[in-house]
């Protein structure tokens, strides 16, 4: 008999929850199971023509708008039910779901195959703001200003967390923190199909187009000098508008700089090539801080600080750096900042990343699993990027040149 299985997305606006419905529909189809997300948000834009992003009609107290969504939920589970019976083998269904007796009404009518709750937790104010604001930029809320979008959308979160009661007595249950893909609780009574593969797929970082530059050449280049902040130089600004030339041809929503310009600069063509596109600085990708020996040449600290320089050669990934940073030390930021990259953007689509050369090292190294002794040697050139592609059948890295 085939096995079928209803998924139910559970937890508070902006933390995750299609984002990653849609990661377990899309490694599930891989695999040629049948599945598919039934999205309340989804519905209620397509079936009512009236406005519905003011924060008022998620009001509990508003019982016109909450009829409104009662119906909306009772469609969508209707067609789940339907789903199933019709041949599908998952079907999720992807809205807040936030109070315990929601969800016990749902497992109630939801009898026939097992249910499994998955809950999406993220209480990290940067990132959160950072959703909000790409929830905002929506048709959705073309109508409003930028800060009457945000503050409508942290009122509806509001009105949600008023009733919200995390998993607790259901069943089957899994508590994830989306931003750093950990399962922090789970519990299942039942014998839930697809189990191991659905919770590998949460923890393990997907993305399908991930394109790895690194910043175009600056006066620092030329001098060989470390850190600092400068400008591009007129070669580094051909290679960053060559990239925007590239990249053109493509369809790219977002890109992830460091906060120091030249990734900036260097992002810039690429964003302008675009009809709509977000360039979001990220100190998590910032060079590596050489402390002491920020802005010397190689050659000055070959001469100035010898004590430096030998015990650097001996063991590269380890060393840092006096008052600064190593390899060895930027692992926990640079793995914060792919977090933050995963959790902001639609794994499916392209990503792009400006970064720097010991930066971008610590990225690729974070995909490749290469050993530590041999991160500080990945080749990081400023005339071509890494694409990547990794997903849990597929892992593919290609260095291509731009222009």
């Amino acid at each position: 008999m085939e096995q079928k299985l209803y998924i139910v997305m559970v937890g508070l606006p902006a933390r995750g929850k299609s984002t990653t419905a849609n990661k377990v529909r899309d490694d599930l189809k891989k695999d040629s199971v049948r599945v598919k997300i039934f999205n309340n948000g989804d519905l209620r834009r397509k079936l009512i023509t009236n406005n519905t992003s003011y924060a008022e009609f998620y009001d509990p107290k508003n019982q016109e708008s909450a009829d409104i969504r009662e119906r909306i939920s009772l469609i969508n589970l209707h067609s789940a039910k339907s789903y199933l019976r019709r041949g599908g083998q998952v079907a999720i269904l992807d809205a807040t779901n936030a109070s315990g007796s929601r969800r016990e009404w749902i497992a109630s009518q939801l009898d026939e195959h097992p249910v499994l709750f998955i809950e999406c937790i993220n209480n990290n104010e940067e990132i959160l703001e950072a959703s909000i604001r790409r929830k905002v930029d929506t048709p959705e809320f073309a109508y409003l200003g930028l800060d009457e979008a945000v503050k409508n959308f942290k009122k509806r979160i509001s009105y949600y967390l008023n009733i919200y009661t995390p998993l607790k007595q259901e069943r089957n249950i899994i508590r994830l923190d989306t931003l750093n893909k950990k399962v922090v609780h789970e519990e299942i009574k039942d014998t839930i199909p697809y189990y191991d593969q659905i919770r590998d797929f949460l923890v393990t970082d997907s993305v399908r187009h991930l394109y790895l530059v690194r910043h175009g050449e600056t006066y620092f280049n030329i001098e060989n000098r470390i850190g600092g902040d400068s400008d591009l130089t007129e070669k580094g600004q051909d290679q960053a508008n060559a990239l925007g030339r590239f990249f053109a041809k493509k369809e790219v929503p977002l890109i992830f700089t460091s906060s120091l310009k030249r990734t900036r600069q260097t992002a810039e063509p690429i964003a302008k090539g675009q009809k709509k596109c977000t360039i979001i600085p990220l100190p998590e990708f910032n060079e590596i801080d050489s402390g002491v020996c920020e802005c010397m040449s190689y050659d000055e600290i070959r001469k100035n600080m010898p004590d430096i320089d030998r015990a650097r050669k001996v063991d590269k990934y380890n060393y840092v750096y006096p008052n600064g940073e190593g390899y060895v030390t930027m692992k926990e930021r640079i793995t914060r900042g792919i977090n933050k990259v995963l959790y902001l953007s639609d794994i499916s689509r392209n990503i792009v990343i400006v970064g720097h050369r010991a930066a971008n090292r610590m990225i690729l190294s974070h995909f490749l699993f290469r050993r530590e002794e041999d991160v500080p040697y990945i080749y990081i050139p400023q005339n071509k990027f890494y694409y990547i592609s990794v997903t849990q059948n597929k892992k593919l890295f290609q260095l291509m040149k731009y222009r």
